[in-house]
């Protein structure tokens, strides 16, 4: 199985940006020794990024620059302080207005402020590089020269300018701008373009995701790509291009430690492939996934669960109630369950908390419980089926196995309609169901898809509890999969035992 994609050192001609995930992006860092513009509206993150840019070229020994005109030097040292950051070798220039602007006397009469502040700002810039040297440079932000200039012609010579200045002085140069796109076109001038959004959904934390929009003379990772700011630092979450893991084909099949749910299913589910159990609410989906995990921990394996509908805390006592040992295969390290936040998720960070596992953790099997709970967490997201299929094209590609649980709407025969149709992403799909048999309840289980190998075509009766059982085929009742089941038969026990009420 192929390793992950590894975080890219900075190769010939690259700077590191001190993010990886950015740094994968971009093929390896900035281009070296040219001038980036990072745009994005306030609250996107540019500043972040601008200072793990510079704190990257103190850990390498760089004299760094950061050049601030919207924001004082306290400020910039509370963002520092708040991630637990120093900025202890990164040179600070404020260029921001003083206090003694507001006096009668500083103010403009002849000359407009523009004439003489935009000139005093330039020449400030330009003598701090010249006196600190550095080879790298944060300018914070245009959006104060964009004002001094007046007009779009001016702003703009200012901007060639700064960029001829800086390329004869080997310095790489990030431009915060924290404006929309302006009618300058400052990104026909600068090397690289970055642009930063952020996106507000009707109910969780904000989202945020960044875009290359060109690159000149060097490749990158196109598209969006999801990011998230926490205390501590910046991480980029690449988006997941599944062509890029191509891996051996991983021979076998994952059992679930029930020889008869093995036996409906033609021996077990083919590694590097994905499965949908797919019923109404209670019917044992979760439960199955469960036991397919504890299965997997006992024969040496890994799995990683997500649980987005349920806690941890919940799993473990369903499963304790059952005779399920999954306590002791999460003891053992074995198996792991990951309780997710919908209100609190990317597609893009949980994409990279599957890599992680597949590739730091070597989980053989994945689940995902459910995709219910996958869908509400990425309901404002665009093309989410796809993305989904991108994971689960990635994580065939590893050999891994994914099980995905579908809570159906509706209990009961034809009222039970999934939320959305993603059978035909999955490669195998098994059916539950309830049905009534002489007053009881009962549950039922089939195979209803399966792509590789064959699988029986019959309905087995499932029981829960204690521990998880599957039955001889109901060859005695007509209808199962429909509203109304018929029985045609004799009442008898499906599992050698006295039928309840008979």
């Amino acid at each position: 199985m192929s390793s992950a994609r590894p975080t890219r050192e900075a190769g010939p001609g690259k700077v590191s940006s001190g993010i990886p995930g950015l740094d994968d992006v971009l093929d390896g860092g900035f281009p070296a020794q040219r001038v980036h513009l990072i745009e994005g509206t306030p609250g996107t993150g540019k500043t972040t990024i601008g200072l793990r840019f510079l704190l990257d070229g103190v850990a390498r020994g760089e004299p760094v620059l950061y050049i601030t005109l919207s924001e004082t030097i306290d400020e910039l040292r509370a963002v520092v302080e708040s991630h637990g950051w120093s900025l202890d070798g990164v040179v600070l220039h404020e260029l921001a207005p003083d206090e003694g602007i507001l006096k009668p006397d500083e103010q403009y009469t002849i000359l407009h402020p523009a004439e003489v502040e935009l000139g005093e700002t330039t020449w400030a810039v330009l003598e701090e590089v010249e006196r600190a040297k550095p080879t790298r440079v944060v300018f914070d932000s245009l959006a104060e020269l964009r004002l001094l200039a007046r007009d779009q012609l001016r702003y703009r010579r200012q901007i060639l300018a700064l960029k001829q200045f800086f390329a004869g002085r080997h310095c790489t140069v990030l431009l915060l701008d924290g404006t929309e796109p302006s009618e300058a076109g400052l990104e026909s001038i600068a090397h690289s373009v970055l642009r930063l959004e952020q996106l507000a959904p009707d109910y969780g934390a904000e989202r945020r995701r960044l875009k290359v929009l060109k690159l000149r003379g060097g490749t990158y990772r196109s598209g969006f790509h999801d990011f998230a700011i926490r205390t501590g630092g910046i991480t980029v979450f690449p988006r997941l291009v599944a062509a890029d893991h191509l891996s051996d084909d991983d021979d076998g099949v994952l059992s679930s430690g029930l020889p008869e749910l093995d036996h409906l299913l033609g021996g077990g589910l083919p590694r590097g492939t994905s499965a949908l159990l797919l019923g109404p609410a209670g019917v044992g989906k979760s439960v199955i996934a469960t036991q397919y995990a504890v299965a997997a921990a006992e024969r040496g394996e890994s799995a990683t669960v997500y649980t987005f509908d349920e806690t941890a805390s919940t799993a473990h006592r369903r499963a304790c109630s059952l005779g399920i040992d999954l306590a002791s295969a999460v003891a053992s390290g074995r198996v792991t369950m990951r309780q997710l936040d919908p209100g609190h998720l990317s597609p893009g960070e949980f994409n990279h908390l599957v890599q992680r596992a597949v590739e730091v953790d070597t989980a053989r099997l994945i689940v995902i419980d459910s995709l219910n709970g996958y869908l509400n967490a990425m309901a404002e997201e665009r093309a989410v089926i796809v993305q989904l299929h991108e994971l689960l094209t990635y994580l065939g590609q590893q050999g891994v196995v994914t099980l995905i649980t579908v809570a159906q709407h509706g209990l009961i025969g034809d009222n039970a309609v999934a939320p959305i149709d993603a059978s035909y992403i999955a490669d195998t799909v098994l059916l539950l169901r309830y049905f009534e048999s002489h007053g009881e309840l009962r549950q039922a289980i089939s195979a209803v898809k399966k792509r590789v190998g064959g699988h029986e075509r019959s309905i087995r009766e499932l029981r829960i509890g204690p521990g998880i059982r599957v039955g001889e085929p109901l060859r005695g009742f007509q209808g199962v999969l429909g509203r109304s089941p018929t029985f045609v038969g004799l009442q008898e026990s499906l599992f050698g035992d006295a039928p309840n009420g008979g």
